[in-house]
């Protein structure tokens, strides 16, 4: 046996994976066919609860540079409708641009410092897995060899050879109604607004800097992000025909003319890139059959693919990889209680079929056609009321998301609210080490030293039990610990963690 756990793929969410791993003490072994990091322009950013889950294993200030906890975002976009965030207390709609490839980067340096090997140039050719191994042929720089592991995980995206070599279905739809265009591209300085960042199109009006711009022909996007070469420009556009070969400026320049009717300005960005000229017909929504089979697991888009509108791939996929990580460390430490793996499907396919839903509805909203708009218009004012931006906010950043946990508190089976606690530290200071935390708002009268309380306020329960994902696996509100409550923290611990031990809080 030469390795526990293998990850096939070295994408954002196989880094993930093996960094959550190595911090719960498994060492995992990455191949990755590519021999080096790509360059190519992928995601440009996170949104959602993603975002704070990257401050909780302290790589939000590695990815800013800002010691700063996130803010959330005062607006947002749902289906091409902007969304005033500000009048929410508790705003869970958290959004970081940042390039994949410089998310990619980081998080390659985080696991190199976890000691996680990563093989480049090495490809999965097939594998074969019994009760008790997965045995995997590979292609290296130096031929063919084999490795047996415990564990393989597919985080090698959509076409996924993991998914295809396991036989696992990967039903849905594929769609070819629409083609998307997006490139580097620069824009006449004197249409960028410098205060709001907006572009002002001769002949249309302003459009508003990231956000998704519908019309009745399509959908356009301006996009100057911090840390291109350039701004991107991107098109949408339903039964269009398609020119032949690569994307061209004039190609995309013809599009925009076509979306907003009018024509603009843009040439090619300084410098050699690389630049961004991409162009795809069409799209996939398709959710795997099984999460799991056997010794095989699937994360990221190798389980779930779906429209990129509003950010949610990489928001699914790196929760997924913290999901999965303590759960299957655990499994191969031999630690972990009956069924523990199993509830790395039950509980994140219900969230994939979440975001599924969402795209889908976002995709509907911004569709050609006069019928559209009146749906958008009736949209429009339900957005107005506070309840319906906060189920929007909460759908669009995973902050509805409830695991099942078996206890009877608000919390329990939710993402722990951040607290600033009385010891001077954050909530996210305390979880970088992926363990889990009993967090005691007492005083240490439930058995354990006191770990944390509030400052000034009230808070949310005497105690929790925090799951090393970020999740209340257990919450009590009882004044002191009783035969009651005692009870059923035993019961969380022993069902997630295993048996009770003196060391749960550290």
């Amino acid at each position: 046996m030469i390795a526990d756990v293998v990850i096939a793929g070295a994408g954002p969410n196989g880094l993930m994976l093996a960094c959550e791993l190595s911090l719960a003490g498994v060492r995992p072994l990455v191949l990755e066919r590519l021999p080096e990091r790509t360059e190519e322009s992928r995601a440009n950013g996170l949104a959602g609860q993603v975002v704070r889950m990257l401050d909780r294993r302290g790589l939000y200030e590695r990815l800013t540079g800002n010691q700063d906890p996130p803010r959330p975002a005062p607006g947002f976009v749902f289906g091409a409708l902007p969304i005033d965030l500000s009048a929410l207390d508790d705003n869970p709609l958290y959004v970081l641009l940042a390039p994949q490839r410089r998310i990619e980067q980081m998080l390659e340096e985080r696991a190199v410092e976890l000691q996680v090997e990563i093989r480049r140039g090495h490809e999965l050719t097939g594998f074969t897995h019994d009760a008790d191994r997965v045995t995997l042929q590979v292609s290296g720089p130096a031929g063919p060899y084999t490795i047996e592991t415990r564990y393989l995980v597919g985080a090698d995206g959509g076409h996924s050879i993991v998914r295809k070599l396991a036989g696992i279905a990967f039903p849905g739809v594929t769609t070819d109604k629409t083609i998307s265009r997006v490139a580097h591209a620069v824009v006449p300085a004197e249409l960028v607004d410098p205060a709001t960042g907006a572009l002002d199109i001769p002949g249309y009006g302003p459009i508003p800097p990231f956000l998704h711009h519908r019309t009745e022909r399509g959908l356009f996007v301006y996009a100057p992000l911090p840390d291109g070469p350039a701004p991107l420009i991107s098109t949408m556009e339903w039964n269009a025909q398609d020119a032949e070969g690569p994307l061209t400026l004039e190609e995309l320049r013809a599009s925009a003319r076509r979306v907003l009717g009018v024509d603009l300005a843009f040439g090619p960005p300084d410098g050699h890139g690389p630049h961004l000229l991409r162009k795809l017909n069409g799209g996939n929504t398709r959710l795997a059959g099984r999460f799991r089979d056997g010794r095989v697991l699937l994360v990221g888009d190798a389980a779930h693919v779906h429209s990129a509108i509003g950010g949610p791939g990489l928001n699914l996929g790196l929760q997924d990889a913290v999901n999965l990580g303590w759960k299957l460390a655990a499994e191969v430490r031999g630690t972990a209680p009956a069924g523990l793996l199993d509830t790395y499907e039950s509980e994140r396919r219900p969230v994939a079929e979440r975001v599924v839903l969402s795209s889908r509805a976002q995709s509907a909203l911004i569709a050609p056609g006069s019928e559209v708009t009146g749906l958008r218009a009736l949209f429009t004012e339900l957005l107005d009321d506070p309840h319906n931006v906060r189920h929007i906010a909460d759908l669009m950043s995973g902050a509805d998301i409830r695991y099942d946990v078996a206890v009877d508190h608000p919390l329990a089976g939710r993402w722990a609210p951040d607290l600033n606690l009385k010891n001077g530290t954050r909530l996210a200071e305390l979880t970088r080490d992926g363990h889990p935390h009993l967090i005691d708002f007492t005083g240490g009268d439930w058995g354990y030293p006191a770990t944390a309380g509030l400052p000034g306020h009230p808070a949310p329960c005497t105690a929790l039990l925090l799951r090393p994902d970020g999740y209340v696996a257990w919450a009590t509100d009882a004044p002191q610990p009783d035969t009651e409550s005692r009870t059923s923290l035993r019961a969380a611990i022993q069902r997630w963690l295993g048996e009770p031990n003196e060391d749960i809080s550290s």
